[in-house]
């Protein structure tokens, strides 16, 4: 299963986003964003992606709403300004080996931080969280896609907000090619046991509110059948 290989290029995408914050300012957009990005992952030894020529993709503003693959991502030059919401999804890949991670950046006041004080932005980041702490309790290796979107969505649901990504779907299984990635969605009726890794990844806002969050992971099984983040 080359664990530990996978390990390495998802602790290279988790380092990138630790580092990427102290780069974000009023004045950054999207475009310097994912270009801080890429630069911090060539400082990491990585320089290929597996996502469609995007090995960044930033959303900011109300574009943090905007749900779009990456075959049809073009960033934007608008200003980050003194508030607002960025989200930043990596799929770095080394070999045949891919990461995939996103996190949420919050600028309060031009400062950018992950840990905001407005109301908003910490309902926010919290309901992200729960949703992957619900998602660990509810599957185990027998688990189907289909039954993890529909457990997600109900959670989505629960606490206010609604699925933004333009498919449906909450992730996917990591593959070595993109058309062969199985989605959670409502159509796979496989076990989510029966791949290797899979992503768990939220695109959501809350109902009647205009910021969008993202919190993407990878997931495998043990031995025993636990869940554990990559």
């Amino acid at each position: 299963m080359k664990l530990e290989e996978y390990k390495k290029v998802q602790k290279a995408a988790k380092e990138v986003h630790a580092q990427l914050c102290a780069f974000i300012d009023a004045k950054s957009t999207e475009q310097s964003i994912a270009e801080k990005a890429v630069e911090l992952m060539l400082h990491q030894g990585i320089s290929e992606t597996w996502y469609y020529d995007t090995p960044a993709f930033v959303l900011l503003g109300s574009r943090s709403c905007l749900s779009v693959s990456g075959k049809d991502y073009v960033p934007s030059d608008e200003a980050v300004g003194e508030t607002n919401l960025i989200t930043v999804d990596l799929s770095p890949m080394t070999g045949d080996v891919w990461g995939d991670c996103a996190r949420s950046f919050y600028v309060e006041g031009g400062v950018c931080t992950t840990r905001p004080q407005s109301a908003a932005f910490k309902e926010g980041s919290a309901a992200e969280l729960e949703l992957h702490r619900l998602m660990k309790e509810f599957v185990s290796p027998s688990t189907k896609f289909s039954e993890l979107f529909e457990f997600g969505n109900r959670k989505i649901q629960a606490l206010g907000y609604e699925n933004l990504d333009f498919l449906g779907n909450l992730g996917h299984s990591i593959e070595t090619a993109p058309s062969k990635r199985r989605f959670i969605d409502a159509s796979c009726h496989e076990q989510l046991g029966a791949v290797k890794f899979f992503t768990f990844e939220p695109h959501i806002k809350k109902v009647q509110s205009n910021w969008g969050f993202k919190h993407e992971n990878i997931y495998y099984f043990d031995h025993d059948g636990s869940v554990l983040e990559l």
